[in-house]
C-alpha cells in the first residue's frame, strides 16, 4: 500500500499567534543557553527559539511530529514570533541534547508563584500548615512491538516521568525523567528522596512505602501521608476514638504507635510516632474478565500528622486522584505521550514546557481551565473559532479563588 503522505504546514494553518507572544518574553533569558561552545557563532537555533517551536506543537494538532516542527519554523509567522531561521531536523535532534531543562525548572516556578488557589478545593484544605504536593510517575514511551518487547532490558522499556503537583493550586511543579528499569535512581523511592523540600505534605501511594524515606521526609521539616499494603506489621499504644465527622468520611480506625514488626532487625524502623489510618473503600464492581466479587478492601494510610482530624487525612489523600488527572492532561492532550526525542534531556525539556503551556492555560484565563479550554484554544490558534467564541467560551469556566496577572 501507498504511505499516505503528511500534510505539510502553512501559515494559514497556525493562527493566533501574537498570543504566544507573553511565551516568548519569558523565555528570552535562554538565548544564551548552550552557546558556550560556538565560539565562531554560528549557531542558528537557540533555547528560546527550540521551546517556542515545542509549545507551538502542542497548540496545534496539525503540528504532530519532529518533522512537523521542522516545517512549522520556515513559516513567515512563526520566525517573525520567535526570530528564528528555517531550522533542519539535525538542528532540533542537536538541541534536545545540548540545551539545560533546569532554567525551564525556574521559568515554571515563577509561573507558578502567580498560580491562585482553586476555588473548587475543600476549604477544609485552604489553611493547611504545609503545602500539599502529590507525588508520582507515569510511563512515557512503550515499545510498540511485541517482539522488541520480548528480547528488550528492563532499561529498554522506555522512559518514566516522576512528577510533584501542588493540590490547592492544581498545577503541577516540578519533574524528573528517567528510564522505567525502578531501579537505582531510577527507582521512584530514589527519586522523590533527592527532591524532598521542607514545609511540604508529600501525598503518596504504596509504590513509595520505604520506612527510611519516610524518616528523609520528617528530617527534612515536611510530613508526609502514604497509602501502605493492609498486612504490614503495626503496634498499636493508643487508638482515638472516632467522632461522627471522622465516621461520616468512612474512617474504620485511628490509631497511633509503631510501624513494622519490633523482631525485625533487617530493616530501619521509623523514627518517629506513626499514625495509622484505615479508610472504608468505596465498593465497585469488577469489569471484564472473570467474574467476581466487588472489591471490598480498606485503605489504610500511615502519617506523621499527629494532630491533624481523621477525617482530614481521608481528604488529603483522596485529593491525591488530581495528579493522575494531570498525567491524562500532559499525554493524551498536550501530546506528550508522543515524545519528540530519545534521551532524557530532550523529554525533560518537552515536560517543563508542558509544565509552563498548563500554568500559562490557568493564568492567561484566569479560570478553572477544562480539557474544553484546551480544544478552544487548539480551534482559536487553526482559526476554526474566533475571539469572541473563545472568550465566551473562557467567561462559562468557574472563577479561581483570586485574580492573577
Amino acid at each position: 500500500m501507498a504511505r499516505k503522505k503528511a500534510k505539510r504546514v502553512s501559515d494559514a494553518d497556525l493562527t493566533g499567534l501574537k498570543y504566544l507572544k507573553r511565551i516568548s518574553s519569558l523565555l528570552k533569558r535562554l538565548r544564551p543557553v548552550g552557546c558556550e561552545r560556538d565560539k565562531a557563532g554560528n549557531r542558528d537555533l537557540f533555547f528560546d527559539q527550540y521551546c517556542g517551536l515545542i509549545l507551538l506543537y502542542m497548540f496545534n494538532p496539525i503540528v504532530t511530529s519532529l518533522r512537523g516542527m521542522q516545517q512549522t519554523s520556515q513559516l513567515k509567522k512563526v520566525q517573525r514570533l520567535l526570530g528564528c531561521q528555517r531550522a533542519s531536523l539535525g538542528s532540533l535532534s542537536e538541541a534536545a541534547r545540548v540545551f539545560d531543562p533546569e532554567l525551564l525548572r525556574e521559568i515554571a516556578g515563577e509561573l507558578l508563584q502567580r498560580a491562585p488557589q482553586r476555588a473548587d478545593c475543600d476549604p477544609r484544605l485552604k489553611d493547611f500548615a504545609q503545602t500539599l504536593t502529590a507525588v508520582d510517575g507515569s510511563l512515557l514511551k512503550k515499545l510498540p512491538q511485541i517482539t522488541q518487547a520480548c528480547f528488550a532490558t528492563r532499561n529498554d522499556r522506555g522512559f518514566k516521568l516522576h512528577a510533584h503537583f501542588e493540590i490547592l493550586k492544581g498545577v503541577p511543579v516540578k519533574s524528573a525523567v528517567t528510564d522505567a528499569s525502578g531501579q537505582g535512581p531510577a527507582n521512584e523511592k530514589n527519586v522523590l528522596r533527592s527532591q524532598l523540600e521542607p514545609d511540604r505534605c508529600y501525598v503518596i501511594d504504596r509504590g513509595y512505602e520505604q520506612f527510611s524515606l519516610f524518616n528523609a521526609i520528617v528530617d527534612v521539616g515536611s510530613s508526609y501521608v502514604c497509602r501502605i499494603r493492609n498486612d504490614r506489621a503495626f503496634t498499636a499504644d493508643e487508638v482515638r476514638e472516632l467522632d461522627e465527622e471522622a465516621r461520616a468520611a468512612g474512617v474504620l480506625e485511628d490509631a497511633i504507635g509503631q510501624l513494622g514488626s519490633p523482631k525485625s532487625r533487617r530493616i530501619e524502623h521509623p523514627q518517629h510516632r506513626v499514625r495509622r489510618v484505615v479508610i472504608r473503600a468505596e465498593t465497585h464492581p469488577k469489569r471484564g474478565g472473570r467474574k467476581r466479587a466487588a472489591a471490598t478492601h480498606d485503605v489504610v494510610l500511615v502519617t506523621n500528622l499527629l494532630d491533624v482530624p481523621a477525617e482530614i487525612i481521608a481528604l488529603i489523600y483522596r485529593s491525591r486522584w488530581m495528579i493522575e488527572l494531570y498525567f491524562r492532561f500532559l499525554k493524551h492532550v498536550l501530546g506528550c505521550r508522543k515524545l519528540l526525542s530519545d534521551c532524557d534531556n530532550g523529554i525533560e525539556i518537552q515536560t517543563y514546557c508542558a509544565i509552563i503551556a498548563c500554568l500559562l492555560i490557568s493564568l492567561v484565563t484566569g479560570r478553572k481551565p477544562t480539557l474544553r479550554t484546551y480544544e478552544m484554544l487548539c480551534y482559536y490558534f487553526q482559526g476554526l473559532a474566533d475571539e469572541e467564541e473563545l472568550l465566551a467560551h473562557i467567561n462559562r469556566l468557574p472563577p479561581h479563588a483570586t485574580t492573577s496577572v
